[in-house]
C-alpha cells in the first residue's frame, strides 16, 4: 500500500512540473528561417506529369534520349530494339516515374522473360522482369536491385497489363580522395505496392563481380535496357529534388509568455 502511494504521489508530482514548464515556456521554435516551398502543380492523375517534371517519353519522340531512334514507337509506346537508350540529360536526386508492359505472348521463362532494365546515372539497376508466375532468382525479379536485393513482394500484374514504377533516388555522395561519404538509397513503390524502403545501395550494378562502391560524377543519366524483349514503355518522367532552403537566426528557443499586467486592485 504504500508503495503504491508513493507510485502515485511521484506522477502526481511529474504532472505538476510538466503543467508549471508549459505555463512558463510555450511554442518550440527551431531558430531556423526557411524559405517558402516552390508551388507545384499536380497532373490531372497520379500518373501525370506535375508542372516540375522534365518528361522523357509523352508517346511521341525519344528524342531526348541517345539512340532514341533506334526504338520503334507505336501506339504512344516505346518498344526496345538494336540497343539500349540513354538519357541526354543527367540527374543527381530525383523523383522517376515510369510505366511499362512485359510481352503479352509469353516465351522463355526466368530471365528470359519480359526482361529489361532501369538504370539510375546509368549505373544501378531497378530490375524490370515478367515476374507474373515465372521463378527466378529473387534478387533479379522485378522490382529488385539487380543482384543486391529482392523486392519486398511481388506485385507483378499479368502479361500485357501496364505496371507502375515511382522511383525516389538519392545519388551517392564521395568524398575527394574518392571514398564513399553518403551511400545511394532507393525507394520504389510499384502498383502502389513498396517494394523497395529507403534500400542502401552497394555499388553499382554488375552480373559478374560483386558489387563495390566506385566514384562517378554528381550527376548521370538514366538508361533503359535492351534485353532482347518487346517490353513496352510510356509516360516516363521525371522530378528533380531539390532539399529545402533555410537559414539559422539563432538557437532554438521557446516563445516566452508575455507577463501577466497586474489588474488595479479596488478602492
Amino acid at each position: 500500500m504504500f508503495k503504491s502511494n508513493c507510485i502515485q504521489t511521484f506522477i502526481c508530482a511529474i504532472a505538476l512540473l510538466a503543467t508549471a514548464d508549459f505555463a512558463v515556456a510555450q511554442e518550440w521554435k527551431s531558430g531556423v528561417e526557411w524559405q517558402e516551398p516552390p508551388l507545384v502543380t499536380p497532373g490531372a492523375t497520379n500518373d501525370a506529369p506535375p508542372s516540375d517534371a522534365i518528361v522523357l517519353f509523352d508517346g511521341t519522340t525519344l528524342d531526348g534520349w541517345i539512340d532514341g531512334d533506334k526504338w520503334l514507337i507505336e501506339d504512344g509506346v516505346a518498344i526496345p530494339r538494336e540497343s539500349q537508350i540513354v538519357s541526354k540529360q543527367h540527374f543527381g536526386d530525383i523523383q522517376l516515374h515510369v510505366e511499362w508492359s512485359a510481352p503479352a505472348e509469353v516465351h522463355g521463362e526466368g530471365q528470359g522473360r519480359g526482361n529489361s532494365g532501369i538504370y539510375l546515372m546509368g549505373l544501378y539497376e531497378v530490375q524490370v522482369l515478367d515476374s507474373f508466375e515465372n521463378a527466378t532468382y529473387f534478387d533479379g525479379q522485378a522490382g529488385s536491385i539487380y543482384k543486391q536485393t529482392p523486392p519486398l513482394a511481388n506485385a507483378m500484374r499479368k502479361p500485357g497489363e501496364w505496371n507502375t514504377y515511382d522511383i525516389v533516388f538519392t545519388a551517392p555522395r564521395f568524398k575527394g580522395n574518392g571514398d564513399i561519404d553518403q551511400p545511394g538509397h532507393v525507394t520504389l513503390i510499384q502498383n502502389g505496392v513498396l517494394m523497395l524502403n529507403h534500400f542502401e545501395l552497394m555499388g553499382p550494378t554488375g552480373y559478374t563481380a560483386a558489387p563495390h562502391h566506385q566514384p562517378h560524377a554528381e550527376t548521370g543519366p538514366l538508361s533503359l535496357q535492351f534485353h532482347g524483349d518487346p517490353v513496352k514503355f510510356r509516360n516516363i518522367w521525371v522530378r528533380e529534388i531539390k532539399p529545402s532552403v533555410g537559414h539559422r537566426t539563432g538557437p532554438p528557443f521557446n516563445i516566452q509568455p508575455e507577463p501577466k499586467k497586474e489588474e488595479p486592485k479596488p478602492e
